[in-house]
């Protein structure tokens, strides 16, 4: 059995602060039992090395000022999760949190599973994941990398999702979140619905500065279909509201985004490159007579790469509200012989006709070289965070 090591700083006090203790765990029953015992302020290590799944941590809290902070010890070198059950971790009704530096692979059900344990009226606070890895789940069916349910002001940062069957990001009636400067890519093999989806109620996320690349038929879904029963804190008439989709970088996939069943939802400064199928689809998948059709969507400042592929550029579907939607200053590059494009409402100020060869697109990067004054505050490149 690998050696245990803990290295711990006694709580105390200095000048009536507390100083918060420190542990470095090597393997999954010290980690268990650190998380165990845990204090708001404490700082948990994970040594390198292997570690199993199946792990439940159930109201284990920080407060705001003092989170309690799990991570690997090495960045450069992180501890990996695998085996052990149908999910690496699940943490229901935690608070103030922080998981860090770890690597997740080859879970069936969820990669990191994520709630208010049920309590809808009180959902989990503060719930921060950084340079966080989720690998090959799934890979069919609604098998999630990350599943997040009543979660509230979270952050989402720099994390990398590769293969996944439902959503490599699920959110049920998550609010006031941020997802930044994380990377999707869809693997063959993996069914890939959505790179992220927010649904049930969910409200006020940004999502910026990503990649999404082959990252399935809608990279990011803006609403979606839920049971009634879960929507939180409770049913409203949107599955979702107030999303914000902004400096993103999209490669492939069916389309980039889809608002479906939402409320508003605004896609600026994005960088779009050869999707598929659509640039954008408008759908009503939820039927009960409380939701407002689908509306008030607002596409700005884009750059889209496309080719002659794109049969429909918004693909509509019944029960929506697309004369509600507004498009403007959109630059649309086509690459070869394709058409202009035909939008649901009159686009302002649109630049067309920009002429793009495959030369000019790095599909790695998600990037296209265009040197055309008129492009200056356009795209990705163009995106400033007002925060």
């Amino acid at each position: 059995m690998r050696r245990v090591l803990c290295a711990t700083v006694v709580m105390c006090s200095i000048g009536g602060l507390a100083v918060a203790a420190e542990h470095t765990v090597a393997n999954t029953d010290a980690l268990r039992a650190a998380v165990g015992r845990a204090e708001a302020g404490d700082v948990i290590l994970l040594a390198p090395g292997e570690y199993r799944g199946g792990l439940y941590f159930a109201g284990v809290s920080g407060t705001k000022e003092r989170p309690i902070v799990i991570k690997g010890a090495d960045a450069k070198n992180p501890p990996v999760f695998s085996g052990g059950g149908g999910q690496a971790m699940h943490l229901a009704d935690c608070n103030w949190l922080t998981l860090a530096n770890v690597v997740v692979k080859g879970y069936a059900a969820n990669g990191i599973n994520i709630d208010d344990g049920g309590s809808f009226a009180t959902p989990s606070v503060g719930i921060r994941l950084e340079n966080v890895t989720i690998l090959e789940t799934g890979p069919t069916g609604n098998h999630d990398a990350l599943k997040m349910s009543g979660v509230d002001r979270f952050i989402v940062r720099n994390c990398r999702f590769e293969g996944w069957g439902g959503s490599a990001i699920d959110m049920v009636g998550c609010r006031d979140g941020v997802v930044t400067g994380c990377t999707f890519l869809g693997r063959e093999g993996f069914e890939q619905s959505n790179a992220i989806q927010m649904k049930g109620g969910s409200r006020a996320v940004l999502v910026e500065r990503c990649l999404f690349k082959d990252a399935g038929e809608r990279a990011i879904n803006c609403g979606g279909s839920t049971g009634l029963a879960y929507f939180r804190p409770a049913v409203g008439d949107y599955e979702a509201k107030d999303i914000t989709i902004a400096g993103n970088r999209f490669v492939g996939g069916m389309t980039p985004v889809a608002w479906v069943t939402s409320d508003g939802g605004r896609v600026h400064h994005n960088t779009i490159i050869l999707p598929e199928k659509w640039i954008g689809r408008i759908l009503q998948e939820t039927r009960d007579e409380r939701f407002v059709p689908c509306r008030g969507g607002v596409f700005e400042d884009n750059v889209i790469v496309y080719d002659s592929r794109i049969p429909f550029f918004i693909n509509v579907g019944p029960g929506t509200a697309p004369e509600t939607f507004t498009f403007r200053r959109n630059a649309w590059c086509p690459v070869g012989n394709a058409r202009r494009p035909s939008l649901p409402t009159a686009e302002e100020a649109g630049l067309y006709d920009i002429k793009v060869t495959p030369e000019q697109i790095d599909l790695d990067k998600g990037t296209v070289r265009i040197q055309d004054a008129p492009l200056k505050g356009k795209g990705a490149n163009a995106y400033r965070n007002p925060r």
